[in-house]
């Protein structure tokens, strides 16, 4: 070979050398520099794993600070079973086990405890190349077993035969998938109260436990679980699917204030990276490794928990003893428009949650009903304000029956002449129906839907009914309107229009949300009155109280609502039930809407039974439902020390005990 073919030689080879080695730079530049965040990407999924902390679910409290919700921390024990069949991190534990039992442990400093537990565990691998396969794997798991059974609750045959039937499976999809290792995850025990678990914390730390981790949450929780259960609400576990196609659950809110109120309730997760060697081993994190979560605000009702349980009981008292399943009491202060207490029947327990699909609903504002004789104050407010009338203006009743055209008006009894206030006393429909007539079906239909009939009122809870209010040309229907029938309410929007004649005349939208609080105390938002519109004149309004104190005297229809030490204002209602568009006979919807004190009413209270079955009593909403207003107002008086306004003496004595209204 000739001295110029050798150094071609040379040449050649050397640019195939500078070639290659300057191909493996250009690469290695690229994955360090271009490509430096999609290869730490692949390799943080590898080796990393994002944990999601839970934001902390505001409170719901009552008026007074009265907790009605909160959440409560739970953790759940999470089996990761790659880790856990990898006998390189099973034997992590079993090296602590022999180390700590060594003499001088305790007196080795944590470092030297963390080199002593490292060499046992190489002595440990070296011992197990001379056992089967997975011996090593048998021993982690029994330690384990040994550990966490009898913190957990568990019966160690029972958790031992549960971790070796999911690590069975997870090698079988291994196989099938042809994967190099089994993995996937399981929930060994959920949601144990925080307290009960951290033994089991303490334990995993302390022993080296791989393949053990706890998921830290919130349950919600209850404290009054029977009360205002329709108002609270409840929360369900919602699915999602993360940034990385895995699946997130989290509570949210389904029902009541938690579902209304969720956007202020909900806290903000947060995450925390999990970061491993590729041994498995977990590697500290930095800051930039975790988001903390953000908790949510806490909600204050409107509501007063000693007025919620007195409705509750007296709604439950009176169901029993009228042979009742539905009905509600609402109670609300007229001059602000909150809710003092709203209970309705059938209810469930907050923190069981059985049988929702035949207890959610809320009969104070989702029911709709026919109301009878408790409409009658609106053409009476309506014609007195229209100043067509007075308290005082004499109307013929036509003794009984009334006919005009194809329109037949009856009565339950026989009356000639009354005065308005008398028309309301003895609840006539002939009256009611005439003063209708002097308004006119177009003015007196305003009049309606002035005083929040035919439409939802705008209570802060999900799901409430409109009602239905129709503006019929037909005379027949317009007729009937005018005492309670052809149209349907609900008991909130009875109690809404109530309060009206309880307050100046102004209808105010009801309301069950006070404020929103920060955990600070610091009042983020506040939800003050609101004023819808006038409906009446305040003077209108005082001289409806005047006349609607003469029901519950002891010749009105409402003679059972009295009080004792004061007065009373308000009217009855009885109307035969309607289902699947007929008129049940023997079957009524009986209702009572009141206030007290009469001339300057601290609040109203609306009681509706659907359907009593007792045959104690005729059934009238003067025998059924004013005598539960009678209860209720006695209870509420003395909680919210209200000064008696009358002697408290017997004038009933006189009382016509046969009284009746339709």
């Amino acid at each position: 070979m000739t001295r110029k073919h050798f150094q071609t030689r040379c040449v050649l080879l050397c640019s195939v050398l500078v070639a290659g080695l300057s191909a493996l730079s250009v690469r290695l530049v690229q994955i360090q520099v271009w490509n430096r965040k999609d290869m730490a990407g692949k390799s943080s999924r590898t080796f990393d794993t994002k944990e999601t902390l839970v934001g902390l679910r505001g409170k719901i409290v009552d008026r007074n600070e009265e907790v009605l919700a909160k959440s409560m921390p739970v953790a759940s024990v999470i089996i990761d079973l790659q880790h856990l069949s990898d006998p390189l991190l099973v034997s992590f534990p079993l090296a602590y086990e022999r180390a700590s039992a060594e003499p001088e442990w305790e007196t080795l400093t944590p470092q030297e405890r963390k080199q002593r537990v490292l060499a046992m565990r190489g002595v440990i691998l070296k011992e197990a190349e001379d056992l089967p396969k997975d011996a090593l794997i048998e021993k982690g798991v029994a330690q384990a077993v040994s550990l966490l059974a009898r913190p957990l609750g568990l019966k160690r045959e029972e958790m031992y035969t549960r971790l070796r039937e999911e690590l069975a499976n997870a090698k079988k999809r291994a196989e099938k998938l042809d994967l190099k290792k089994p993995g996937g995850e399981f929930c060994l025990v959920k949601e144990r109260p925080a307290d009960d678990i951290e033994r089991v914390r303490e334990l995993i730390s302390k022993h080296w436990l791989e393949g053990f981790r706890l998921s830290e949450s919130y349950k919600r929780w209850y404290p009054s679980e029977s009360l205002a259960t329709h108002i609270v609400g409840y929360t369900g576990e919602t699915e999602s699917v993360g940034e990385e196609g895995e699946k997130l659950f989290r509570q949210t809110g389904k029902f009541g204030v938690e579902a209304s109120l969720e956007d202020y309730l909900a806290g903000s997760d947060g995450w925390q990276m999990q970061r491993r060697a590729p041994n498995g081993a977990r590697i500290p994190g930095d800051s930039s490794s975790l988001k903390p979560p953000r908790a949510g605000l806490n909600v204050q009702l409107t509501l007063d928990m000693g007025i919620q349980a007195i409705v509750e009981e007296e709604l439950d008292a009176g169901l029993k003893e009228w042979e009742g399943q539905r009905g509600c009491i609402i109670v609300m202060d007229p001059k602000s428009g909150e809710i003092l207490g709203m209970a309705s029947r059938p209810h469930f327990n907050l923190n069981q949650l059985k049988d929702l699909d035949k207890t959610t609903a809320n009969f104070a504002l989702q029911t709709i009903y026919e109301p009878g004789s408790t409409i009658k104050m609106v053409p009476s407010a309506a014609a007195i304000n229209e100043r067509l009338v007075t308290p005082q203006t004499s109307i013929f009743c036509h003794n009984g029956h009334y006919q005009m055209g194809k329109v037949t008006v009856p009565d339950h009894f026989p009356y000639g002449m009354l005065t308005v206030e008398g028309v309301l006393q003895k609840s006539s429909n002939i009256g009611a129906y005439k003063l209708g007539l002097q308004l006119g079906s177009s003015r007196y239909y305003d009049y309606l839907e002035k005083f929040g009939f035919g439409q939802k009122t705008g209570i802060q809870l999900i799901g409430e009914s409109r009602g239905v209010v129709p503006r019929s040309n037909n005379p027949l229907d317009f007729s009937r309107t005018t005492y309670g029938y052809a149209l349907a309410v609900t008991p909130l929007q009875v109690a809404t229009a109530y309060c009206v004649i309880a307050s100046d005349g102004k209808l105010r939208k009801p309301h069950i949300v006070k404020s929103i609080i920060a955990n600070d105390g610091t009042v983020v938002e506040r939800f003050e009155p609101e004023v819808v519109r006038e409906v009446v004149r305040a003077e209108t309004a005082k001289s409806m109280r005047g006349a609607l104190e003469k029901v519950v005297d002891v010749k009105g229809t409402a003679n059972q609502a009295k009080v004792a030490g004061y007065s009373a204002a308000g009217k009855t209602g009885t109307a035969v039930r309607i289902e699947k568009g007929r008129y049940q006979s023997g079957h009524y919807t009986v209702s009572f809407a009141g206030m007290l004190p009469a001339k300057d009413p601290a609040f109203v209270c609306v009681v509706v039974i659907d359907d009593p079955l007792t045959h104690k009593v005729t059934r009238y909403g003067g025998t059924i439902a004013a005598p539960v207003f009678s209860k209720v107002g006695t209870r509420l008086a003395a909680h919210m020390n209200l000064t008696p306004d009358e002697p408290v003496e017997d004038k009933d004595k006189d009382k016509l005990a046969g009284t009746k209204e339709q």
